[in-house]
């Protein structure tokens, strides 16, 4: 790559060039994961305790450049500013959370069996490489550079190329709390991410496209380097009889189009019973009519632009196969300019051969499917490549749950949203992830254990 090539990312709501960002030419990459790999030792050699102090001057200066950060995403990317300030504002109880649970995480553990005594040591990897999406380009990326560091790691860290700016800011507070070389920063689009993969560092953390992750196993197999990769969904939410119309219905609506859709565990397929759709599609129907959709810094909005023109044209190819194939149009979304707007859409009428149905969408689209019976819900449910999240709504008891158990996803809401408990995994199941996070266990995956034995006294 020649060291002029640049991003030209485009503010989504207006349409208008933003400033330019310089690319990493490749050998600057390579010099910038040697920093880390030299500042890492002496990081890695800190306890937990210490690394937080660290982390929570970062937590500071992000408090304090909130409007900043917010402002940037939602310039970036098309976010609702409300919407942005509550992204930001999460990463500093989500970092004081990762703190207390890297002690487990990092504790040296003590076994013994018979005469033979073992201590379980987990050491950091080395040097991470981070590699955001832009659709939650604070909250995603934070997720895993908090995981690397606080049990021990450097991180070299490329933000998607529609929010640069974003990332600079990000990995800007992170520099400025750390030591120096501790964190890197590098940018540009995908020739940029494939020589991060294929540089000396010790893992990938990647949260994107399912082509994207397979192309980064195939690149990181060579060196054997750890993967955590969440990698997309085409969540369902299952309606049956006995459950609440009016939550079920709300949580359909504003979850399959909040952020324009652009949210890996949106409401993708919804799969309600025959006998409810009807009254269940009409308070879907109502509540969607009554969104807002408008500029990011309006008050008020609740939907902004899509990210990008290409994004928003995927979507409409989706639509329109959907229309070809019989759905029912009972809310039709416009695209308006200037900006990349899109209104929301409410299909009835949704088939198992239609794109939009078995394809990620990534819109601002309510997707209705009728099913028979919980066993055809269930069936439909795991009729893809995905497993990311899912959501169930009924009669509350054993037989709900006994039918959540069967939807193959690493994450099931049960007469609710999925949104985990804090400590618990955020994983996903099939091709929707490989490894996971925000939890003891996930923060494991940037460690490396060691088993040193002893012969027991006698």
């Amino acid at each position: 790559m020649e060291p002029n090539e640049k991003i030209s990312p485009i503010n989504p709501a207006t349409g208008e060039p933003l400033p330019t960002v310089d690319c990493t030419p490749a050998g600057d990459i390579h010099e910038v994961v040697k920093a880390a790999r030299t500042a890492q030792p002496a990081w890695g050699a800190m306890t937990v305790a210490e690394r937080g102090e660290h982390l929570l001057k970062f937590v500071e200066r992000v408090t304090e450049g909130t409007q900043a950060l917010a402002q940037m995403i939602s310039t970036e990317m098309g976010k609702p500013l409300r919407e942005a300030r509550g992204e930001v504002q999460n990463l500093g109880p989500r970092v004081r959370g990762y703190i207390e649970r890297a002690e487990q995480a990092c504790a040296d553990e003590h076994k013994q069996a018979g005469n033979t005594r073992v201590t379980v040591r987990w050491k950091p990897l080395g040097v991470a490489a981070v590699i955001g999406p832009w659709n939650y380009p604070v909250a995603t990326p934070g997720n895993l550079l908090i995981s690397a560091l606080v049990t021990g790691n450097a991180v070299v860290f490329k933000p998607s190329e529609f929010t640069p700016n974003t990332g600079r800011l990000l990995a800007g507070h992170l520099q400025a709390a750390l030591p120096a070389g501790l964190v890197g920063l590098v940018q540009g689009a995908g020739r940029v991410g494939a020589t991060l993969v294929e540089s000396d560092v010790d893992m990938i953390a990647f949260t994107g496209s399912i082509a994207t992750g397979q192309a980064i196993m195939r690149s990181a197999a060579t060196g054997m380097k750890r993967l955590v990769l969440e990698l997309g969904g085409k969540d369902p939410m299952i309606v049956l009889p006995g459950a609440d119309i009016e939550a079920a219905a709300n949580h359909a609506a504003r979850e399959s189009v909040r952020n324009a859709g652009q949210v890996c565990v949106s409401v993708e397929r919804i799969l309600v019973h025959r006998d409810i759709a009807p009254a269940f599609t009409q308070r879907v129907t109502e509540i969607v009519r009554g969104l807002k959709v408008g500029n990011p810094s309006e008050d008020g909005v609740d939907i902004g632009p899509m990210v990008s023109a290409r994004q928003r044209e995927l979507v409409l190819e989706q639509l329109a196969d959907a229309k070809r194939r019989g759905a029912n149009v009972v809310v039709e979304g416009k695209s308006r300019s200037p900006g990349n707007y899109l209104e929301p859409t409410v299909l009835t009428g949704v088939t198992s051969d239609m794109e939009i149905a078995s394809r990620e969408t990534f819109g601002p689209v309510v997707a209705i499917q009728e099913v028979g019976s919980p066993d055809e819900a269930i069936e439909l449910a795991n009729a893809t490549v995905y497993g990311l999240g899912a959501s169930i709504w009924g009669q509350p008891g054993p037989e709900l749950d006994a039918l959540a158990d069967q939807i193959e996803a690493g994450m099931v809401g049960i007469n609710r949203g999925l949104s985990a408990a804090a400590g618990a995994p955020w994983v996903g199941w099939k091709q929707s992830g490989l490894g996971h996070t925000r939890s003891v266990s996930g923060l494991r995956q940037f460690l490396q254990p060691t088993t040193r034995s002893w012969r027991a006294k006698s």
